[in-house]
């Protein structure tokens, strides 16, 4: 007994006169798409993953002329060539090559690179004595206008102190009210 189209055992199959053949064409589509959407996850993670360690080469050179400009920095008194072998020493020590040194007055300039990968950014820093502070402005009192009259001395109120005064006595209110 057939239960009419697709229903039973049997979907797919057309009976002998196919052959026995599957005639379905969209049979292993989902694998296809699949497998494409596993490729385009991978060069996705592939990107982000590239995209990271950039930025991380980037930070490494960063921090590695930070730290080169500070010590040619603490060395500029001796001279420049004394100051810049400072600098490419602590660039060494933190995997960066020196590519430029300089000092001008109390300041030191250097450039650094950092050769990961793909990737060689070159980073500047600047280093030297902090500038100095400037001097706090402390207010004024503003000048009395000469033409506005000053109150005499008797009325001028007295300077706080840390003397206590009795307070002043009031004569007593009566208790019904002032009439």
């Amino acid at each position: 007994m057939s239960r009419g189209r697709g229903g039973g055992r049997g979907e797919g199959v057309r009976g002998a006169a196919a052959g026995g053949r599957r005639r379905d064409g969209d049979r292993g589509a989902a694998t296809v798409w699949t497998a494409f959407a596993v490729c385009a996850l991978c060069v996705v993670f592939g990107a982000v993953l590239a995209l990271g360690q950039a930025v991380a080469v980037r930070h490494r050179a960063g921090g590695a002329a930070d730290l080169a400009a500070l010590a040619a920095a603490d060395r500029v008194l001796w001279g420049e060539q004394v100051a810049c072998a400072a600098a490419g020493r602590v660039a060494a020590a933190q995997g960066a090559e020196l590519v430029e040194c300089g000092v001008a007055g109390a300041e030191a300039e250097v450039t650094t690179r950092v050769v990961r990968g793909l990737w060689a950014p070159a980073v500047r820093a600047r280093a030297g004595p902090a500038a100095p502070a400037p001097h706090p402005r402390v207010p004024h009192p503003p000048a009395p206008h000469p033409q506005t009259p000053q109150p005499p001395e008797a009325h001028r109120p007295a300077p706080h102190s840390l003397v206590s005064h009795p307070p002043t006595p009031q004569p007593p209110v009566p208790r019904g009210g002032v009439r």
